[in-house]
């Protein structure tokens, strides 16, 4: 339940998954820390410059704190919980962040990259599992969605498209 499932699973739109690839550099964290998780924008769609990032997170990280990077704007995308989820602080969520996404003010060109960075709170509830941050980059001429997540009896390295994934350890 703490994977991200059917989130985005099995969908892929645009280029093909060799024109474009954003990646997660710290893709191992601990259950129960605040990890900051920089998405690498390597490249545009098929030599098309990208123009925004769409990062979704996983149900059970509801918050993250995106950092400013002057190349970019940014924009929050929530959701109402029902019920509302108690924090274990005497607060209750009522909304979750469900998506960040970053829009380039100038398109990043072919041969350039950029990191786009999140801070999120790993639940402790997590160790042991890999959680899944669907990820869309458009570009001026397509779009990938790296939204893929394999089946318990699927191979990884099978999926065009696969989601940026962290593995969570104890």
């Amino acid at each position: 339940a703490l994977t991200v499932g059917a989130v985005g699973a099995g969908i892929v739109l645009g280029a093909s998954p060799a024109s474009a690839h954003v990646s997660i550099q710290e893709d191992v964290q601990a259950a129960d820390s605040y990890a900051l998780l920089s998405f690498g924008v390597p490249h545009g769609c098929d030599e098309s410059p990208t123009t925004k990032v769409r990062i979704q997170l996983p149900d059970s990280i509801p918050t993250a704190t995106p950092s400013i990077n002057p190349n970019w704007d940014i924009e929050i995308i929530k959701e109402q919980l029902d019920p509302p989820l108690e924090t274990g602080h005497g607060e209750a969520l009522t909304e979750r962040i469900s998506e960040v996404v970053f829009t380039a003010k100038t398109p990043l060109e072919p041969g350039y990259r950029d990191d786009l960075k999140l801070t999120v709170h790993i639940p402790a509830e997590a160790a042991g599992t890999t959680l899944a941050f669907p990820t869309i980059q458009e570009c001026v001429g397509g779009q990938t969605a790296w939204t893929q997540v394999a089946s318990d009896s699927q191979n990884p390295d099978e999926l065009e498209s696969p989601a940026r994934m962290v593995t969570v350890t104890a």
